[in-house]
């Protein structure tokens, strides 16, 4: 799919010092991934099981 989308310069530049990775596709692709990584996680520690108090 082919967007257009407003960046934050300071965010960009810190994501792109962080990773390395300067093609801003790609660096969308790997903050996704991170968000979607971050987001299941958390929806599966709240799911309780054998560890409730974990965060």
């Amino acid at each position: 799919m082919r967007t257009t989308i407003n960046i934050d310069d300071d965010l960009y530049a810190k994501a792109v010092e962080l990773t390395g990775v300067r093609e801003k596709t790609a660096l969308l692709r790997e903050g996704l991934k991170a968000l979607i990584e971050r987001e299941s996680a958390l929806r599966l520690a709240l799911l309780g099981g054998s560890e409730p108090d974990i965060e």
